[in-house]
């Protein structure tokens, strides 16, 4: 120290003012016994910051080549406050040093907002604890609905239900697939022991997942790549609750629990355990704990992968030879066609266990109607209709009108758009059907020819007496609702099914075991159980059904609004 400096010593802490000028007359003495001053100029503190790239590597003094595999880096993550800070500084000294930058792409990070788009506060009383919904939710289910949400750059407006949703339609869902999964594959011991069956022998269905899970993975590396984990991970939700589980799974739930282990079966459950392995790796990077949990339930069992640990293999890889954009497209318009029809049901307050007779599709494309012919057993059991016809006539069964958008329209045809729309509600059916063929048609205004593409109008459908109409975009659907007596026998006796499916439940049969049933005679319900006492024996696995005068102590189910009496009797207690 500087002698002249008056040192004093206060609670037995030496008294020193580090601020200039005093600090500059303090020097200190290295271990080789040389002077330490104080440097005169200062460096912004970021510009510490910006040295990172470096500093961590400790380069230039060592490690050159683990500096040179990871500078620049990828990208980097941070507030929109750092563009002046560490943002600015690391790219400056990159530049001084290397002439180029630090890193190839930047994400500022929005902030977390309210429900309401307040800023947080404990003034306002609506900051969020983390560690309180992460101990309600989950890590992976909040983690998944941060980044879902928005995207990271965007400002969140934070609520928690909506947490609780990503919890049951993505965590939930996937969840009931795999239990759905593991309750049949422990039934028929299925461990994955079998050699694959090849794509090309298997269901349609199965190829269809399969190709939509290949784009699924092409999709999520592509938006992962381009720094888009928002449209990956709501691309994961779409497959796993509107193609995976309500839709692969629910229309091959036969498959699982009925029949003989033999290859289709076997099929079905290599294609499920292989969307389920593909999603736990998709998911990994978001959801770390939930696909380590579903990885390991699957790899215990089957040994498929060596890794130990989901995060240890490698990330699935598309396989452009399993995907069939043709498959794909006719299995839209399926889910379509099938949406279409059981919104129709829904307005008309019939259940989907009730059998209609027939639905018509209209057509004006064979390309159309070859798809659609290739799925028409699969549209008709998930709408449980017994028929479906093409027609291209429709002026006897689809009224339809044509409505102009009068905001294209008008723009182009200015005072003649009055005398052009009089002739468009006028329109008769075959001229409305060639509109729908050719995508034009043309019209003579004032000896001026007009010509009006289908994408400046709407086409509307009519309902006629008897059938219910809807149309989506060029898709058209009409459904006879009337329910003759044998329909309605039918609908009776799978509402029948339903209802003691549930008492199984109730009574916690496992689902293999067999049961005898009694119902008590009932007019309404004595020819359902009559004519399709075969189809409801198979369906509750029951060995006998008969129909008895009276029952005492009977559970009361309610068949379409009228009571029946059932017994059921496990025949493992007989």
């Amino acid at each position: 120290f500087n002698s002249e400096l008056n040192l004093e010593i206060v609670d037995g802490k030496l008294k020193l003012d580090l601020h200039k000028p005093f600090v500059d007359d303090i020097i200190l003495i290295s271990e080789r016994g040389l002077p330490m001053k104080r440097v005169p100029g200062l460096i912004d503190v970021w510009f510490d910051s910006g040295a990172m790239p470096y500093a961590q590597w400790h380069f230039p003094f060592e490690n050159t080549e683990a500096f040179k595999a990871s500078f620049p880096a990828d990208f980097i993550a941070e507030g929109v406050d750092q563009t002046r800070g560490w943002f600015f500084t690391l790219h400056v000294i990159a530049v001084m040093l290397f002439d180029s930058v630090a890193y190839k792409n930047v994400m500022a990070n929005g902030l977390v907002l309210d429900k309401y788009g307040n800023k947080m506060s404990k003034r306002l009383g609506n900051v969020v604890e983390p560690f309180e919904l992460m101990a309600q939710f989950g890590a992976d289910a909040t983690r998944w609905y941060l980044i879902s949400n928005s995207q990271p750059w965007d400002n969140l407006k934070f609520d928690s239900n909506g947490i609780d949703e990503v919890r049951r339609k993505l965590f939930g869902t996937l969840y009931n697939t795999y239990a759905f999964f593991a309750l049949y594959a422990n039934i028929d011991s299925f461990i994955y022991k079998e050699a694959d069956v090849p794509i090309g022998d298997r269901q349609e269905i199965d190829r269809w997942v399969i190709s939509l899970l290949n784009s699924l993975v092409r999709e999520v590396e592509e938006n992962l790549e381009q720094y888009e984990p928002t449209k990956a991970a709501r691309a994961i939700e779409v497959f796993v609750d509107e193609r995976l589980s309500n839709w692969y799974v629910r229309l091959c739930r036969r498959r699982f629990w009925k029949g003989e282990y033999e290859e289709d079966k076997i099929a079905a459950y290599q294609t499920l355990y292989i969307c389920l392995e593909t999603l736990t790796a998709l998911m990994a990077p978001i959801a770390p704990f939930f696909s380590e949990w579903l990885f390991k339930n699957l790899n215990s069992v089957t040994g498929r992968k060596k890794e130990r640990s989901i995060h240890l293999t490698t990330y699935p890889k598309y396989d452009v030879t399993l995907v069939d954009p043709v498959l794909e497209q006719r299995m839209q318009w399926a889910q379509e066609i099938s949406s279409m029809v059981l919104s129709l049901r829904k307005k008309v307050n019939i259940k989907v266990r009730q059998p209609l007779s027939r639905m018509m599709i209209p057509y004006s494309s064979e390309h159309f109607r070859d798809q659609v012919l290739k799925v028409r057993d699969l549209i008709l059991a998930e709408v449980n209709v017994k028929e479906l016809d093409f027609v291209t006539d429709t002026s006897g069964m689809v009224q339809k009108k044509v409505r102009p958008n009068f905001k294209l329209l008008g723009a182009r045809l200015g005072k003649r758009m009055k005398a052009v729309n009089e002739q468009l509600l006028n329109l008769d059916q075959e001229q409305i059907q060639q509109l729908e063929f050719d995508g034009l048609l043309t019209l003579i205004i004032d000896d001026e020819t007009i010509t009006i593409k289908d994408t400046e109008v709407e086409i509307i459908s009519e309902d006629i007496p008897g059938w219910q109409v809807t149309n989506e975009g060029e898709l058209t659907v009409a459904l006879d609702v009337s329910i003759s007596e044998t329909l309605q026998d039918e609908g009776n006796a799978r509402e029948l099914v339903n209802k003691i499916q549930k008492m199984r439940k109730e009574i916690d049969l496992n689902v293999v075991d067999r049961i005898n049933v009694s119902i008590e005679k009932h007019d309404l319900i004595n020819s359902s159980v009559i004519n399709f006492k075969s189809y409801i024996c198979a369906e509750i696995l029951a060995d006998q059904l008969e129909l008895v005068d009276s029952l005492k102590d009977a559970m009361v189910i309610d068949v379409n609004d009228f009571p029946v009496k059932v017994i059921i009797s496990p025949k493992n207690l007989l």
